[in-house]
């Protein structure tokens, strides 16, 4: 999305600025991000919260992330009844959140606390979305680097035009804009494309990705696929799109050779007769149906999951939140 608007209002900083982090299984990084946190704060002009929602962590994350906000109230714990996946325990922190300005990141120090002043310069120029854009990624594989190059650009034609590519969640949002994102409360949830389905003013602060602080990463290639398509099914229907132009296709391509055996036969050249080829055909076919039939299910389960309404988390527990009215 373009970062030049003509009618962008410069406004002061935000009266509250929320932090929102979810964890899950995070207890080797969390005595490293605790620490960066409160001196990033403390140098900030503008008061803040953390609200660190534990995922249903099965370490000792939520013990330690009780014990720090013992001592610390801008430290505001929210703890998951089960492990509900990381979008929707980032869509649980946004709700629960209270600031004008609201930064989503992550926990393992590859999103790093010091971008939060350039992302705050950037709100009070007017912007409503700031995006954390990365240029290069330290201590990562050749082939880890291809497929994120290759999940952001496959993404960006199958969601939307608009997504910025080499962008994870990582972000500054306005109140304005996380009330649009909050009115979208579908079950299979992608926040990179939601954000950007919404408009709003969005630009980038450009970084270098660090290696991870601590721990093992959460996203190994098996659920980063998953999640590329979960994100798709979710958005797009382009993948139905493709099945109905391979069908197509197919249909074609079996009348033209129909037509081609009839004529060979009444003018009576040489047709070779086999079952292998007709045995390859059918069952490419029938693989195609089979592959068409799973595909139109796959978006019937996601219909039917929405449309039984259940609430997307469950929340166990809360600190250092302010009590209901």
């Amino acid at each position: 999305m373009s970062d030049t608007f003509f009618d962008l209002v410069p406004r002061p900083l935000p009266p509250l600025l929320s932090l929102v982090i979810p964890i899950f299984n995070e207890e080797e990084v969390l005595p490293l991000l605790i620490p960066r946190l409160r001196e990033i704060l403390n140098t900030l002009s503008c008061p803040s919260e953390v609200i660190l929602v534990d995922d249903g962590s099965s370490d000792r994350s939520i013990q330690i992330l009780l014990k720090e906000s013992e001592s610390d109230s801008r430290l505001k714990v929210l703890a998951l009844a089960r492990n509900f996946g990381h979008q929707l325990a980032a869509t649980a922190g946004l709700d629960f959140s209270r600031g004008e300005a609201v930064i989503l990141m992550d926990a393992d120090l590859q999103d790093p606390p010091e971008l939060i002043s350039a992302m705050l310069e950037k709100y009070c120029q007017g912007f409503d979305v700031v995006y954390a854009k990365r240029t290069a990624r330290e201590g990562e594989t050749w082939f880890k680097k291809a497929t994120a190059w290759a999940f952001y650009r496959i993404m960006r034609r199958l969601i939307h035009k608009d997504l910025p590519v080499d962008v994870g969640d990582y972000r500054l949002m306005s109140r304005p804009c996380l009330d649009a994102l909050q009115s979208m409360r579908e079950t299979h949830r992608f926040l990179r494309g939601m954000v950007a389905w919404i408009g709003f003013p969005q630009t980038s602060v450009e970084f270098i990705r660090p290696r991870r602080a601590a721990g093992e990463t959460k996203y190994p290639l098996s659920k980063m696929l998953l999640f590329a398509w979960n994100a798709a099914l979710s958005f797009s229907p382009l993948p139905l799109r493709l099945i109905f132009g391979a069908g197509m296709t197919l249909a074609i391509g079996s009348f033209s050779y129909g037509l081609f055996a009839m004529g060979a036969t009444f003018w009576g050249l040489d047709v070779v007769r086999g079952w292998a080829s007709s045995i390859a055909v059918t069952c490419f076919i029938g693989g195609t149906i089979l592959v068409s039939i799973g595909l139109l299910g796959e978006y019937v389960a996601k219909i039917y999951e929405q449309v039984k309404e259940r609430p997307l988390y469950v929340v166990a527990r809360t600190k250092n939140f302010p009590p209901k009215a």
